[in-house]
């Protein structure tokens, strides 16, 4: 099971941190492609940034320079660091984890969190 947190309204140009923490009868973080990805309405679902089971992050193009991905392995949860935020990131984002290696096509993960709004509004 994965648990996400941090989501919210926030105003153009600020800073929001959210979580994914794994429940222990899930395959630990370390093991595991972790993914957040995002979903707004009347959108398809897109990914966000991953970090591998190595802890190698990668980011997607429209979120370079503005978000980082990061892990902590004690902690068992994920963390997606989003500044300079833009009204157009607003969407109900998700973490997932896949056993095997990583990518950002959705579709190959196989457990996902319930979902944490985020909405940028000034």
């Amino acid at each position: 099971q994965l648990v996400e947190s941090g989501g919210g309204s926030v105003q153009p140009g600020g800073s929001l941190r959210l979580s994914c923490e794994g429940s222990r009868d899930t395959s630990t973080i370390w093991r595991s492609c972790m993914g957040w990805f995002r979903q707004a309405p009347g959108k398809e679902r897109e990914g966000v940034a991953i970090i591998n089971s190595e802890g190698i992050p990668l980011v997607a193009d429209f979120a370079k320079g503005r978000f980082t991905v990061s892990r902590d392995i004690a902690k068992n949860t994920v963390y997606l660091q989003m500044n300079s935020v833009k009204p157009e990131d607003t969407a109900m984002y998700y973490c997932a984890a896949r056993a095997r290696g990583c990518t950002f096509q959705s579709q190959y993960f196989d457990s996902w969190g319930q979902g944490t709004q985020v909405t940028v509004s000034s």
